[in-house]
């Protein structure tokens, strides 16, 4: 098989699955709707409104890089650590969403590089919101409920051709409490809501000359719209 024919099937395949198109494999299946991927239309809407309103946050100093997302080869802990790097952050931090944004592009998968920066940019606030929840020194962190391989993956796999998914490729669908913390008139507040996605990724074996870090990610499924 041609290898460029090879990834573009592939490419297909996951933007079907993450972007909202029918899968044409998989039509008939009522399947459209659970393979429905990021919104494209901005932010959440409470992305401009903080859960505080106040006082600008100082000024603070030289800012350092977000935390890397660990080279792991378990599936569902790489999944884990992609849904904490999505969900922390920390207007007070003089970080951009874009330094967010590049933590999830740094384990992102080659092939799938540039949709899901599109992806993960549905999950960031935009930099107009995050000028505005700076000042009520927004921080937003994730407690994880549980971490699922959806069935509705089991039933792609069964119906992709041969080749269409990568080896090692696997979705974790995730629940759990979206955390933001910030400041209303030096008063400390405090506003969560439930969330749920699911995570797209793939997981080579390692030949034996390569370390056991081979997780990559390949998509993200809409907020509040995961395989089930």
């Amino acid at each position: 098989m041609d290898p460029a024919a090879d990834r573009r099937r592939r490419r297909l395949l996951f933007a079907a699955i993450a972007g909202g198109l029918a899968l044409l494999l998989l039509v008939g299946l009522g399947m459209y709707g659970l393979l429905r991927g990021p919104a494209t239309n901005g932010p959440d809407p409470e992305e401009s409104a903080s859960p505080a309103a106040a006082t600008p946050a100082p000024s603070a100093a030289a800012p350092s890089s977000p935390e890397p997302i660990p080279a792991l080869s378990d599936p569902e802990g790489f999944a884990r650590q992609v849904a904490q790097a999505l969900f922390t952050w920390d207007t007070s931090s003089g970080l951009e969403p874009s330094d967010y944004a590049q933590v999830l592009a740094d384990a992102a998968d080659t092939t799938e590089a540039n949709a899901l920066a599109t992806d993960v940019r549905t999950y960031l606030p935009s930099p107009e919101a995050w000028a505005q929840l700076r000042t009520y020194q927004t921080r937003q962190r994730l407690t994880i409920d549980s971490v699922v391989v959806p069935e509705a993956w089991a039933t792609a796999e069964a119906q992709a051709a041969p080749g269409q998914i990568p080896r090692g490729a696997t979705a974790y669908t995730i629940e759990g409490t979206r955390h933001r913390t910030g400041i209303w008139s030096t008063e400390p507040v405090e506003a969560s809501r439930p969330v749920s996605f699911t995570v797209f990724i793939v997981c080579t074996p390692p030949a034996p000359e390569f370390r056991a870090d081979m997780c990559r990610l390949l998509r993200l499924s809409a907020l509040a719209n995961p395989l089930r």
